[in-house]
Parts: structure tokens; C-alpha cells; sequence
């Protein structure tokens, strides 16, 4: 049996937890894996896995294994990749991992020609706005807002878009138009936990000149969440006043259901970046969708809705 059919079992099942996992992580048999890892613990003599009829943990000389075994399956990984480039058309996977949104609205687009490029690429497309190890749970690429945060990432710039902010026109029937940025105190705003303090909103002016200072205001309300799609389907239902990117809003604001407030002010930007490892080497096909992913969205411009006559 090949020794690195064996280590790549073994991995499988240490990140998944379990051989089930493992199995479906290489999309073969659990029977298979089981039979892969039995043969390695043969071989090296020792036991990586205690086994119960409920979960599966590594042994000290598992760790010890996995700690040794997993630069060497990807350092092999990334010379059958250098090989299989030289002389064929991008294939194999790529894992990523995207927030909800913006992975499900606008990601889609850009991989579908990518891949439509390349027809022997796939992809696995895995949709949080947790932040996740992406070593330790075998990604290739992550698309984040916001530059990466630790010396361990490398991040290219995909994209800015800007951030609006928007209400029913239900909701400002009732609650009247925010007139300045100060008057978002005394709203119900809805609160997007993303970002590092959610509860204040900056702005500068839409025309800003060289001595412009930038206005925070901190708002308050009734509703938290950790994603911009549901917020949006607050605002539209008339529950507050929402600050969102213009990919989220460009819609509802043009048909009307939302309200493009504060013309004469704009809101702080939001850029994308796409996140690798640094101790990572890319294969080819990723370092490829990377370029594409630049290229794609440094094209695209999220137009900045502007609000109906009498909106703000």
C-alpha cells in the first residue's frame, strides 16, 4: 500500500475527527481510510488513534506523527503540482472559504469563469464569517473583509466597495430622515458585528477636501447580527436604519425599498482581500485564481446609490 495514500488518510481523519470525515474529506470509502490508517500503524509499530464507539482522538505518538507527517504530504503535494503543470492544462481543487454573503451573492460570478477557463479545476466553496485556521483545516484561499489581521497571512487587495447607509422608507415615515451624521444617535440603527466596533459609524465628507476630519458617531439598537444579508432584510422591513455595502443594497435602493441616506457624507470603505497562508506554497491553480479574483474585481464597480428626492 503507498505510504502517502496512508499519510493522507491519517490527516484526513486527525482534521475531521473522524474516519467518516476523513473519508468524505478525500471523497473515498471509510472503509478505505480505515484500512489506510490500520496499515500505517502497522508499519510504524505504534497506535494514532484511540478509538471509541463515539469519537476518535490522536494518541501522543499521533500528534507526533501528525506534527512530522503534514509538511511532508504537502511538500510532496506541491511537487506533484509543479509536475503536473509543467506539462498539463490548472486541475486538481481548490478549497476556499468566503463570508456568506459576499461569497453567495458575488463570489459565484468570478469562480464560474474561472472555472469555465479551466475545466479540469474544481472547486469546494465553504460559507462562514468565522475566522478559521486555515492550515489546520486544509483551505487553500480565503476571501475576507479587511486586511489580515496576524503575520501568518498573506493578503491581496481584491476590492473596495463603498458602505451605505439605508432605511425604509416606512421606517423614516416614522422616524424622519437622518439630516447629519450626529442624528444616527438618536436612531434605531442596526448593528453589523463584523466589524471591529460595530457601534461606531465614521464618515467623511462626499467632497472631501484636504483638511476634512473624519465624524464617528456611535448608534444603538435593537438588532446585532454577525452578517450583512439579514440586516439589509431588517432595514427593508422597516426595523432601522442600516449601514451596508453597496453590493448588499444596490437593489432594494434602486427599486425603491430602501432609501440611500446622508448624501452629503460617505461612509468609510470596505476592502476584500484574498488570504493564503505565508509558510504556505501555492500550487499553481491557486496563485492562478488569485490573479483572476484580482483582475475580476479590481474591474468591478459597486455603484454608490443615491438617495430619492426628500430620502436624506
Amino acid at each position: 500500500m503507498d505510504s502517502m495514500d496512508m499519510m493522507r488518510a491519517f490527516l484526513a481523519v486527525a482534521r475531521e475527527g473522524s474516519f467518516t470525515g476523513g473519508a468524505r474529506r478525500l471523497g473515498v470509502s471509510t472503509k478505505l481510510v480505515s484500512k489506510r490508517v490500520a496499515a500505517l500503524e502497522t508499519r510504524l509499530g505504534a497506535q494514532l488513534f484511540a478509538r471509541t464507539t463515539r469519537s476518535v482522538s490522536l494518541t501522543d505518538a499521533g500528534r507526533d506523527c501528525s506534527l512530522r507527517a503534514a509538511p511532508l504530504v504537502e511538500q510532496f503535494a506541491e511537487l506533484e503540482d509543479a509536475l503536473r503543470d509543467r506539462r498539463t492544462a490548472l486541475s486538481g481543487e481548490i478549497r476556499i472559504t468566503a463570508p456568506t454573503a459576499f461569497g453567495s451573492q458575488r463570489l459565484p460570478g468570478a469562480l464560474g469563469a474561472f472555472m469555465t477557463a479551466h475545466p479540469q479545476v474544481s472547486v469546494r466553496l465553504d460559507l462562514t464569517n468565522a475566522r478559521i485556521d486555515l492550515a489546520a483545516e486544509g483551505y487553500d484561499l480565503a476571501v475576507r473583509v479587511g486586511a489580515p489581521g496576524d503575520s501568518t497571512m498573506i493578503g491581496r487587495r481584491l476590492a473596495a466597495t463603498p458602505l451605505i447607509v439605508c432605511a425604509a422608507p416606512d421606517y423614516l415615515a416614522r422616524a424622519g430622515a437622518p439630516e447629519r451624521p450626529a442624528d444616527l444617535a438618536s436612531h434605531d440603527c442596526l448593528i453589523d458585528q463584523n466589524f471591529t466596533d460595530p457601534a461606531i459609524w465614521r464618515f467623511l465628507p462626499a467632497r472631501p477636501a484636504a483638511d476634512a476630519a473624519e465624524i464617528a458617531v456611535r448608534v444603538a439598537g435593537r438588532v446585532h447580527a454577525n452578517a450583512p444579508a439579514p440586516l439589509a432584510d431588517f432595514a427593508i422591513a422597516g426595523l432601522g436604519v442600516a449601514r451596508l455595502p453597496a453590493y448588499i443594497v444596490a437593489e432594494a435602493v434602486a427599486d425603491g425599498r430602501l432609501v440611500a441616506l446622508l448624501p452629503q457624507h460617505r461612509a468609510t470603505e470596505i476592502a476584500l482581500f484574498a488570504l493564503y497562508p505565508t509558510n504556505r506554497h501555492l500550487p499553481t491553480r491557486v496563485r492562478a485564481l488569485i490573479d483572476h479574483l484580482v483582475a475580476y474585481f479590481g474591474a468591478a464597480r459597486w455603484a454608490v446609490p443615491t438617495g430619492r428626492p426628500g430620502g436624506g
